[in-house]
């Protein structure tokens, strides 16, 4: 392992301290528990369209089961400019610097990456749990994946991966706006007619059709309360999905990880960065991303928000503006947690520092809530009403998560998870 940027890992192996200056009283960086605790909630914000409808109404809004307004319309507009992707994109930063935290506490101790390995693949199964048996948005099963990668750059000196994470990131918007942002040209226009893509055309709309009447089936079973029916067809259709997901984000996934752990490693958390320098870059990156989204945005609403001028909005155009509000937008709230304090932001942190539970813990409520066998609500509430439900999930998580971590040291999972690494079992009351 080299790097002669911060201190290598055999310096840390051998006790050179490489301890982080804006820490709290725990030795944790309040930054990153309080990002991701906002992270984890504003995730939800989008998640929320596809727990209470067809998975393909996250980005259609006419595959909505129930009638979808003029004024949420412009909500699915601000969606994209605001929350979509860049929760995410902040908790993918995140997990890379979690990583390389994790592997810096490993190395400490003389242990290896291949404790990392085994962590990653719990991760993985937790992950392919979720898919197949609670919410088919799963997002762990694609971070072990991309994380067990990203060990192979983890020696890397950290320019070398912030360069590599960069330039991946670069090539992966590119990829996907010239793939992905190709399709409504063809299914939305005349371009579909001329004979040199009519049979394009007509292929993209009998996927388009399959996709849709795989969500009506899907409603029917959720709301009709068969669950052994959805989880059978989860395995019979949708099995395909995971190799799908992992192509589909692998360009955003993998180069974000790595951008995590050069942001780590260069004191973008602790404080270690000039502060002022900071919040400018970080202010004229969110503003310029989000700024250069809102057409993005606006194209797909004037266009009638199709079902490929949705997919090119959200896959494909805005990818590259959101890759710099995320930036922009770990750099400002880095800096803001390095010094904020109060009751709610102790409550967000905690929300953060349980953050897999509740990632997991709100798929697992949502279920419940939805399906027919429980709750019932599954294409009963329009946009305005999950986003209400999302708000009150959100409270949930503020209101559990703190009293929780004053009585015991993990989050139950995030305990369950350290137990199964490290294959033994760690006392969880404080």
């Amino acid at each position: 392992m080299q790097d002669h940027d911060d201190g290598s890992a055999r310096a840390i192996a051998e006790g050179q301290s490489a301890t982080p200056v804006a820490i709290a009283g725990d030795g944790r960086i309040a930054s990153l528990d309080l990002i991701r605790g906002l992270a984890v909630m504003g995730i939800l914000f989008a998640n929320i369209i596809a727990f209470g409808q067809p998975m393909t109404a996250y980005m259609y809004p006419a595959a909505f089961t129930v009638p979808h307004s003029v004024a949420e319309d412009w909500m699915w507009v601000a969606q994209l400019v605001l929350v979509d992707g860049k929760m995410r994109g902040l908790f993918t930063l995140l997990f890379g610097a979690g990583m390389y935290l994790f592997l810096e506490k490993a190395w400490a101790r003389g242990q290896g990456v291949w404790l990392q390995v085994q962590r990653l693949l719990w991760l993985g199964l937790f992950g392919l749990v979720h898919f197949f048996f609670v919410w088919r948005g799963d997002i762990l099963f694609l971070y072990a994946c991309a994380g067990t990668a990203a060990l192979l750059f983890v020696g890397l000196p950290r320019l070398h991966q912030l360069v590599l994470g960069v330039l991946g990131y670069i090539g992966g918007a590119l990829l996907y706006a010239g793939f992905v942002g190709f399709l409504p040209m063809v299914a939305d226009s005349d371009l579909g007619q001329r004979p040199a893509y009519s049979q394009m055309a007509e292929d993209l709309e009998a996927d388009k059709q399959a996709n849709l009447a795989d969500g009506r089936f899907e409603t029917e079973l959720i709301a009709g309360g068969d669950y052994q029916g959805w989880i059978e067809h989860n395995f019979d259709a949708h099995s395909g999905d995971l190799l799908f997901n992992l192509l589909m984000f692998w360009f955003e996934t993998l180069p974000l990880i790595l951008i995590g752990m050069a942001a780590y490693r260069y004191g973008l958390f602790d404080g270690r960065l000039d502060a002022r320098r900071q919040r400018l870059w970080g202010w004229a990156l969110f503003l310029a991303g989000t700024a250069l989204t809102v057409p993005v945005a606006l194209w797909a609403e004037t266009g009638g928000l199709t079902y490929y001028g949705t997919l090119a909005a959200v896959v494909g155009w805005s990818m590259l503006p959101r890759g710099l509000a995320i930036f922009g937008l770990v750099a400002l709230l880095a800096l803001w947690g390095q010094h904020a304090r109060g009751p709610l932001v102790g409550r967000i942190a905690a929300a953060g520092r349980a953050a897999f539970t509740n990632y997991l813990g709100t798929s697992v409520l949502t279920l419940l809530l939805f399906h027919g066998w429980a709750g019932g609500l599954f294409g009963r509430l329009g946009r305005t009403e999950l986003y209400l439900v999302a708000f009150a999930t959100c409270a949930i998580m503020l209101l559990w998560s703190r009293p929780w971590l004053d009585r015991f040291r993990f989050g139950p999972l995030e305990w369950l998870w350290r137990c199964l690494t490290y294959r033994r079992l760690f006392p969880l009351r404080r």
